[in-house]
């Protein structure tokens, strides 16, 4: 017996395909949702371990403005008190200089130069007196340039021909003369070790060689 399908079975086919279709999409779409909410749940525990991360670096960033703040401070403090240590050595100096200077002078004037006035203005002495020849005010210039030890840069300001009368109503040549001066402050603790230091560095590059 031949039996002949009279039903719609194209239909029936295509209807099954297009529900296998659907169904395929359902499943692609939900996987597809499923990866992005798996991909949306990293990123947030990623920005919030980064949102951590940034939080505990800005507390320590604060920490280390407080300290750094501190720092300054104690640093503005510390010149403070160099400044004022610096003043206080710089008084007990100038207290002394005038005693060093005086002796300076005696100890560098030689015979035949008698001073009439001496004057200090600031870190400069003004000294006025009578020599008996050019040759003794020209070694006293040599003598306060070159051995002097809190004298510096000598400078003839004036220096003129006057005619004095001596106790036997004679009159008797000599000269009088004006010089400039200036007041040489003794060398730093710390410049004058580095000396020291400087020339035995120069010296051993020679020992070397020799």
């Amino acid at each position: 017996m031949i039996l002949i399908n009279l039903l719609p079975h194209r239909e029936e086919r295509r209807k099954r395909r297009k529900v296998a279709f659907f169904i395929g999409l359902g499943i692609a779409a939900a996987a597809g949702l499923a990866v992005v909410g798996v991909w949306y749940l990293l990123l947030q525990q990623l920005t919030t371990g980064q949102q951590e991360r940034n939080q505990f670096l800005t507390a320590e960033i604060k920490k280390l403005e407080i300290q750094i703040k501190d720092i300054a401070t104690l640093k503005a403090e510390i010149e403070a008190l160099k400044a004022r240590q610096k003043a206080v050595e710089n008084l007990q100096t100038d207290r002394n200089i005038p005693v060093h200077v005086l002796n300076e002078l005696v100890s560098q004037t030689p015979e035949g130069v008698y001073f009439t006035s001496i004057r200090q203005d600031g870190q400069t002495l003004i000294v006025s007196g009578i020599a008996q020849t050019n040759e003794r005010v020209s070694e006293l210039l040599r003598n306060t340039a070159y051995n002097a030890q809190w004298l510096t840069r000598p400078e003839l300001v004036e220096i003129k021909v006057t005619n004095v009368q001596t106790a036997s109503r004679e009159q008797k040549r000599l000269f009088d003369f004006t010089m400039r001066i200036s007041i040489k402050r003794p060398p730093e603790p710390a410049a004058a070790g580095a000396v020291p230091a400087a020339a035995a560095a120069a010296s051993a590059p020679a020992a070397k060689k020799s």
